[in-house]
Formats: C-alpha cells, structure tokens, sequence
C-alpha cells in the first residue's frame, strides 16, 4: 500500500506524531493523507474586569456578564465586607466599563 502524504509544517511525516486529517483512497494500493489544519481557537466571552470578589465578562452580543468568584476562607468570614467589597467593585467596574462604552 502506498500513502502519499501533504503536510502542512514537515516535509516528511516524524515517527511517533499523530496529524490530524483526510485520508483519501485514490486508486487499489494508493492512498492520499492530507493534514488539515487545527480548529482556530478564541477565547469565548473574554473577561472585562477582574477583583477580588467579582469578574465581569464580555457575552457574544456584547452585554456583560457579572460573575462571582469563590469564597476561600469560612473562618473570618463577614457577611457585611463581602456584600460591601462586591457592591463596591461592581459601582468601580460597571462605571469605568460604561465610561469606556460611552467615550467611543
């Protein structure tokens, strides 16, 4: 069986790599292997401002996204700093987001 292979990168197929591909068979013993090239990768709802308690997230349609992050430590917890810490960085991150919206 022959395979004729058309590689993006090498000039000859490396032993041991794995290529992601087609393979085509074009007549009794010969075969084609065409690589094809990786699914282009973007970071989806790419984050907008990050603090210590909040994320805000950019969605596909352009609104944003409040995310609250994980509490660490049960042990000194305060309801009343942590309501205050993220109603604070929201005021912050919303307010300059909306600034910078505007400013365009």
């Amino acid at each position: 069986m022959d395979v004729k292979t058309i590689l993006r990168n090498d000039s000859i197929a490396a032993i041991g790599k794995n290529y992601t591909g087609q393979l085509t068979r074009d007549s009794e013993d010969h075969y084609t292997f065409l690589e094809t090239l990786p699914p282009k990768v973007y970071k989806r709802n790419p984050h907008v401002y990050v603090g210590k308690y909040i994320t805000i997230t950019r969605r596909d349609d352009g609104g944003l996204r409040p995310n609250f992050k994980p509490i660490k430590d049960w042990k000194d917890f305060s309801a009343t700093i942590y309501a205050r810490g993220v109603a604070n960085e929201l005021l912050w991150a919303l307010g300059s987001l909306i600034e910078k919206e505007a400013a365009k």
